[in-house]
């Protein structure tokens, strides 16, 4: 038996999420965000996906990610946002994305010594606060642009809250962003993409489009504003969609069941001690496959149709669940469904990431990157 749970990716609502975004963005350049494995869904099939689909650029947090898609045969152009290592950079054909003028010099260096040009993608500050070019920008930009064996291909910024109801700071963003490709224009330097777009300025703010955009979890087929949304219960959160498709279900089994009489404990430290004669269930999932502990007494998952709760402390390595109101109809090696749906009921990424008080993001990557995959078209 694997450990753990088994991870489906639809990719058919990667490309039906796609298409959306693309619509979204009237079909501007899409730089589709596939770093941290793709969110958790296996960066190198939905990449083959995405680039089946249409996307322009694909973009990877760091060299071994991009490596690791180049090494696969993808060879569409791949934006490295966080690691401009100049031998990766060369070697394997990619777009890195410069924050300063050292690391811009030291690149031109390398790609004069090994007669190469380079393309690269420039990052400015307009409110993040985080990595960008800060002060006195357009010069800087300029002096970039100035180096030998570099061709700047595109400028970037990020939003700061894009997925907050008040937009007042990300407009002040776009605005800096603005004012500095004028800047650019008028002293002569044309570049050929502008983006900042995220997946919740796609959905929000179509004046921060540009050139081209940067889809990330709503290619995954979740909405950034549902992590705002103060219910717990999808099925009641009128947040946004937008049509939008969740990729990901998230599978595991039962491999015990067992009835224990009343005043029963389950699991570390007597957090959960049972009121009636139960039937526990035992399933392969734990924290150390991602379901973390934060859902001890704190999580329901599907079994048979029906909503069971978790019960006691999440194990490392197993979760027991309450079974007791469908014992009749339970059985050994069950299906049992963390993320996804059964009959009429259905749990979202989001509603377990507002039980442990964080974001989707964080579920299917946590989730998605130790589970098994499979994939369906």
């Amino acid at each position: 038996m694997n450990r753990g749970a088994v991870a489906e990716i639809d990719l058919s609502a990667i490309s039906s999420n796609l298409k959306s975004a693309k619509k979204m963005a009237q079909n501007k350049d899409i730089i589709a965000v596939v770093k941290a494995d793709a969110y958790g869904h296996g960066s190198v099939e939905v990449s083959k996906r995405l680039i089946k689909d249409g996307a322009d650029f694909l973009s990877v947090a760091f060299c071994e990610e991009a490596k690791e898609l180049r090494n696969a045969g993808i060879e569409i152009p791949l934006i490295v946002l966080f690691d401009p290592d100049p031998a990766d950079i060369i070697k394997y054909n990619l777009i890195p994305v410069i924050s300063d003028l050292k690391t811009a010099m030291a690149l031109s260096k390398e790609a004069e010594k090994r007669h190469k040009e380079i393309k690269i993608h420039i990052k400015v500050d307009t409110g993040m606060g985080r990595l960008g070019i800060i002060d006195d920008v357009a010069k800087n930009i300029l002096e970039i642009a100035n180096l030998r064996g570099i061709m700047i291909d595109g400028i970037m910024s990020h939003f700061s809250e894009s997925d907050s109801e008040d937009s007042t700071f990300s407009h002040y963003q776009i605005a800096r962003f603005n004012n500095l490709k004028k800047e650019l224009s008028a002293i002569g330097l044309n570049v050929k993409r502008f983006h900042m777009a995220n997946s919740a300025a796609i959905i929000s703010l179509p004046e921060s489009h540009f050139d081209a955009v940067r889809p990330g979890l709503m290619i995954y087929g979740i909405s950034p504003f549902e992590d705002s949304c103060s219910t717990i219960t999808p099925a009641k959160c009128s947040c946004w969609d937008f049509s939008l498709i969740p990729a990901m279900s998230l599978k595991t089994r039962l491999v015990v069941l067992r009835k224990v009489p009343y005043g029963t404990p389950i699991s570390y430290g007597k957090t959960f001690v049972t009121k009636r004669e139960s039937l526990i269930g035992v399933i392969s999932i734990g924290y150390a496959d991602g379901f973390c502990r934060l859902f001890s007494n704190n999580a329901d998952v599907l079994v048979r149709g029906k909503r069971i709760p978790v019960v006691g402390k999440v194990c490392m390595d197993l979760t027991m669940i309450d079974l007791t109101e469908i014992q009749d109809v339970v059985s050994h090696n069950d299906e049992v469904i963390i993320i996804g749906k059964q009959g009429s009921e259905t749990i979202k990424a989001v509603e377990l990431a507002q039980r442990a008080n964080t974001i989707s993001y964080e579920i299917l990557t946590s989730l998605g990157r130790m589970a098994k995959k499979s994939y369906k078209n």
